[in-house]
């Protein structure tokens, strides 16, 4: 008797990347699809589904591969969970970008086999996302590699100090409230549309800055944002008690960006819960500010030397002085994860303010099932 196979996803404008892991899947057993809703979706990615509830699952109930598709009951990262009780499948299969430790224990819970699939093409195809297909020219993230909460005046009037960021090019579409300022990347399409203009990099930054907290803003995303989405490569912002920083570095070198897509990897964590507020709780003091502006040099010196112990050790010293100062950051299931890849990863860190998104890890060696970075390289 073949085995039972369970996917779920949003297969939004389905495209060869979703057919080929559908395929890959459908090798171990008969496939059944679970749906993203339409209200999932807009939930999570805050935004509508280009294509309804009932056209997706019209297309993928199309496909040879898929025995047996419906639209998910639930809501949230774990929405297809009803389905897997019902269906009770031997394996529950995600590819490397939909990986995380919830969907993980629910599977290890239930007795489900839980198996990751690299997100490779079709061979001879060029790797597509939903994300790749609704712009044919994208604005990029922006990853924080150290430093993060230096650009708010309230942590660096304490002590100065750099942010470190990376623009990344739209190559999966990253998690919204996952630190990788998904918010800010949507004012520069509202701004600009799908494509950065080609101007002078500090005023665009400044004029995104500025659109991203117009007047009356109450919690102002940090400039840092702005300058990692404008600034291709990787940029080194210094902060000293004010909203925009007093210098910006920026490097393009190549060997120094392919340096650190070879040593910085991303596993999934799931977007930040609602409700979820960092500042519940500071401890904001000069002495741990210091240790923050410090620990951040020596991740930039690292980085420019291309020695990944340096720079591994100076991400992790930054990540704890970021803790020490606002412990909502983590949580008890985070620090269990970041506890599995200790022997593996010389450094880590989370993406943005913390609460979930990303667990960015430092290490020389691949980590598996995680997701590389494609670094932005220059305005087109």
């Amino acid at each position: 008797m073949a085995k039972k196979v369970l996917v779920s996803g949003c297969f939004d404008l389905l495209h060869s990347g979703h057919v080929a892991f559908l395929q890959t899947a459908a090798r171990y057993g008969d496939l059944y699809v679970a749906i993203g809703s339409d209200k999932t979706i807009r939930d999570l990615k805050g935004r509508p589904p280009v294509n309804s509830e009932e056209e997706r699952l019209f297309m993928l109930k199309s496909l040879e591969c898929v025995s047996h598709a419906v639209i998910s009951r639930g809501s949230g990262m774990l929405d297809f969970e009803e389905e897997l009780r019902e269906f009770q499948p031997d394996l529950f299969i995600v590819n490397e970008d939909g990986n995380t430790a919830e969907k993980r224990v629910l599977c290890d819970k239930l007795g489900i086999e839980y198996l990751v699939l690299s997100r490779d093409p079709h061979p001879g195809l060029t790797p597509r996302s939903t994300t790749g297909l609704r712009t044919v020219n994208q604005v990029p993230y922006r990853l924080d590699l150290a430093g993060g909460w230096l650009d708010q005046p309230f942590v660096s009037k304490h002590y100065p100090g750099p942010v470190i960021t990376v623009s990344v090019e739209p190559t999966i579409e990253f998690n919204d409230r996952s630190g990788m300022a998904s918010s800010t990347r949507y004012a520069a399409i509202e701004l600009w549309g799908p494509r950065l203009p080609v101007d002078d990099r500090e005023k665009l930054a400044r004029i995104l800055f500025c659109y991203d907290n117009p007047p009356g803003t109450k919690v102002i995303s940090g400039s840092q944002d702005a300058i990692g989405i404008v600034y291709p490569g990787l940029a080194k912002s210094d902060y000293a008690g004010e909203y925009w920083p007093s210098n910006i570095t920026s490097v393009t070198d190549e060997a120094t960006l392919q340096f650190i897509e070879r040593v910085v990897h991303l596993v999934p964590l799931g977007p930040r819960p609602e409700g979820f507020d960092v500042l519940g709780a500071r401890h904001i003091t000069t002495e741990k500010a210091k240790a923050l502006s410090e620990a951040t040099e020596r991740c930039w010196e690292g980085i420019l030397a291309e020695n990944v112990l340096g720079f591994g050790g100076a991400v992790r010293e930054a990540y704890q002085a970021q803790i020490a100062m606002f412990p909502d950051m983590i949580s008890p299931n985070i620090e269990e994860l970041i506890r599995t890849y200790q022997n593996q990863a010389l450094g880590w860190k989370l993406s943005g303010a913390g609460g979930g998104g990303y667990l960015v890890l430092i290490s020389d060696e691949p980590i598996p099932h995680s997701i590389k970075l494609c670094i932005r390289r220059a305005d087109t």
